[in-house]
């Protein structure tokens, strides 16, 4: 399981010379002018995670394997877009492929970088995708309803639609769904309103490590846990070195984490996405899961075999394994366990699954 983030925003805010840094890349055109960017460019990144290194030179594996999460650049929407207005249309129907929404908002001056509006106010823009969005739904709902008429919808989504229709219709905060329905039936549903949202601050240099007041407005809206700062040119310098010197320039620069690794620990945290590895002589590999998965269906995430054969799996934890130096003296040591198929799998384990051909 790899999750899918789609970059938003407003036109020349930066959506597409992030993406480039992320995915260590020029495969996007980051132009000054707006609309640059019109099919959406889509890059694969592995997910970096230590533990995965030190569990592969434990076991001493031929191949190590990160697991892969997706970005996707999109073209810049316009107040309107609902309408048709800019790249509306295209816009909105990728945004429904991705698992979750970086929102990126500019909150830095340059008079070098066009600006759709007069003045700089990151959450007024954000504001403007988050009601283009809302309207597409609404008018989504509105016309899926008017077909329940002729072929009936099931009962789960019926209930969701009509709930989001009441939602919108009185101005009320539609993420309450959220609390009310499972969250596969909201999936299912496909509301653009309802996907996980990440803010994401597009600073200078000088605001990367203590913000400035665009970015208070944006902590002050939406909370610290679904903000992250960024300097989209800072990444791409980054991305552009080397191992070795970009662990330099990142200790020297003051600044805590790549953009890259900040997306993916918050994606994680809104997504409620765990890891799992599998770790042996050929090849040590990461695993992504939802929180709470069981045995059984992490079975499935490798192979569908594995969850149709699923017997038990034999599970010790990243600590322990490292303690122990992997899986024998694990065992010897009473720290390896023998688990069925409800077993609840958590972060970090090191699991081996058997299974019936």
């Amino acid at each position: 399981m790899s999750f899918k983030c789609g970059i938003v925003g407003l036109p020349n805010v930066g959506k597409s010379t992030l993406f480039n840094a992320l995915i260590q890349s020029k495969k996007a055109e980051a132009g000054n002018f707006p609309f640059c960017t019109i099919d959406p460019n889509i890059g694969n990144v592995s997910v970096p995670d230590k533990r995965l290194n030190i569990i592969s030179n434990i076991s001493k594996s031929k191949k190590t394997i990160n697991t892969i999460i997706s970005f996707v650049d999109i073209a810049g929407l316009v107040k309107g877009a609902s309408k048709g207005e800019g790249l509306g249309n295209k816009f909105l129907s990728h945004i429904r492929e991705v698992d979750s929404i970086i929102h990126l908002t500019r909150c830095f001056e340059s008079e070098e970088i066009q600006n759709m509006h007069k003045n700089i106010d990151p959450v007024r823009d954000i504001e403007i995708v988050e009601t283009e969005m809302l309207l597409a739904d609404l008018e989504s709902i509105q016309k899926r309803l008017e077909k329940n008429k002729k072929k009936n919808l099931e009962e789960d989504q019926l209930k969701i639609l009509n709930d989001a229709l009441n939602c919108i219709n009185n101005n009320i905060d539609i993420s309450t769904l959220l609390e009310k329905h499972d969250k596969k039936k909201i999936n299912f549903s496909r509301l653009l309103s309802l996907k996980p949202k990440i803010y994401v601050c597009n600073v200078d240099e000088n605001s990367l490590n203590r913000g400035n007041k665009y970015t208070e407005a944006c902590l002050k809206k939406y909370g610290k846990d679904n903000i992250v700062l960024v300097c989209a040119e800072i990444e791409n310098q980054i991305m552009e070195l080397d191992e070795k010197d970009r662990a330099n320039f990142i200790t020297e620069s003051g600044t805590k984490n790549t953009g890259l690794n900040s997306l993916i620990k918050t994606g994680y945290k809104i997504l409620k996405l765990e890891t799992f590895f599998t770790s042996g002589p050929e090849e040590s590999r990461a695993w992504t899961i939802a929180t709470n998965t069981k045995a059984i269906k992490a079975a499935g995430v490798i192979h569908s075999d594995f969850e149709k054969g699923f017997i038990k799996v034999e599970t010790v934890s990243y600590d322990d394994f490292v303690y122990y130096n992997g899986h024998n003296a694990a065992k010897n040591a009473g720290k390896l366990r023998l688990e069925g198929k409800d077993y609840i799998v958590k972060d970090g384990d090191i699991l081996l699954f058997r299974f019936n051909t």
